[in-house]
């Protein structure tokens, strides 16, 4: 593969694909952008199918004795992009701020390459919505598109802006953590500012709800596990004179065991009751998505690894286990896989609206997962 041909086709195309970032389950464009180049390649052995607003691709090998994965996400985030790069995002409040759209054409590339230069084994390539949310990968998995091709073993890569261009890292077991987005709505009495006993004030309700909750990691969670609780966002009252009958809180929790993910919940549901109590008013929780953790299978990991650390593509680390969320997580739960990092080298990181990862990086994975592909 000529390498600055491929360098400048994998540029284009991401430029392409960071204009247009959607919403999950909206990917309309982006899924029109996907197909559009798979109807392109050499039709021989490729054949693909959509699911909601995504798309599967198999390839079949010349002598296949098993099936091999590969996934891609494809739905950006709800940021205002502020790179002022001059490609930068055309859908007003919409940025590819998590990589997707590096993720989206090292997978297309990769396709590309193997509906020409046949692989040994079948390749089933997954371009998957709504990863930030709402999920599509469980309902993705219960699809009867995914089951008719679902392959032995699978992959999916995930932009690192700490690493340098050329490194890949990695490592067998956990590798992410499990996650749970936090809604709390608290519905009281509002009122005049002047008569605050007529009332029942969800500012101080809420106010007093998220001091409490900084309390759970450092008192409930053992000091040998790791847990994170943060609200990110609040949302009450309309005028600074008007006593707020509705608060809200929106965050996110995140811990690498499923027994410290129940006993946060159970903490939080405790202390909200003692809020309604406390406050007069009622606490409603919603905990949205739910992904479960990405736990690399060890056998396949140390394949991957030892293939790495002999490639004269990349750099391969071993890395440490990390508090972010995915929901590759859910078919590493089915089926036995690897989540690996790309250094991407970015002064900002993943969920910027600054963010600004070093295309370099491009050729980089598609050139070593080609050989990697190959080889299985």
């Amino acid at each position: 593969m000529n390498t600055n041909h491929l360098q400048e086709r994998l540029v284009e195309r991401r430029r392409a694909l960071h204009q247009i970032p959607e919403a999950g389950f909206k990917e309309t464009k982006t899924q029109r952008f996907i197909l559009d180049v798979i109807n392109k390649c050499s039709q021989g052995f490729l054949e693909y199918t959509t699911w909601e607003t995504g798309v599967l691709v198999k390839i079949t090998g010349s002598e296949p004795t098993k099936t091999i994965g590969y996934r891609a996400d494809i739905d950006g985030l709800p940021i205002v992009e502020k790179t002022n790069l001059p490609f930068s995002s055309k859908h007003e409040g919409m940025m590819h701020a998590c990589g997707h759209d590096f993720h989206m054409t090292i997978g297309l590339a990769l396709v590309e390459e193997f509906a020409v230069n046949q692989p040994k084994q079948n390749v089933v390539f997954v371009f998957q919505p709504a990863e930030e949310g709402p999920g599509g990968a469980k309902p993705l998995l219960a699809s009867n598109q995914f089951q008719s091709w679902k392959p032995d073993e699978i992959y999916a890569l995930h932009i690192a802006p700490e690493h340098p261009v050329g490194t890949i890292a990695t490592k067998p077991g956990i590798l992410f953590a499990n996650t749970s987005e936090l809604f709390i709505d608290f519905l009281g009495k509002g009122g005049h500012a002047a008569y605050p006993d007529m009332t029942e004030d969800m500012v101080v309700a809420a106010s007093h709800f998220v001091t409490q909750l900084q309390s759970i990691v450092a008192r409930n969670i053992s000091p040998l596990d790791s847990a994170v609780v943060t609200v990110g966002k609040i949302e009450a009252g309309t005028k600074q004179n008007i006593i707020a009958e509705r608060a809200r809180i929106e965050g996110t929790i995140r811990t690498l065991s499923i027994e410290s993910m129940n006993k946060i919940k159970s903490r939080i549901e405790g202390m909200a009751r003692g809020v309604e109590e406390s406050f007069f008013c009622d606490c409603k929780i919603d905990y949205g998505a739910n992904y479960c953790q990405v736990y690399n299978e060890e056998k396949l990991t140390n394949s991957f690894i030892q293939f790495a650390q002999a490639s004269s593509h990349v750099d391969f680390k071993v890395c440490d286990k990390a508090m972010t969320g995915e929901d590759f997580g859910y078919f590493l739960e089915e089926i036995p896989g690897v989540m690996f990092w790309l250094g991407v080298d970015s002064e900002h990181g993943l969920h910027s609206n600054k963010l600004n990862a070093d295309e370099r990086a491009l050729s980089v994975a598609v050139n070593y997962l080609t050989e990697f592909i190959t080889s299985r």
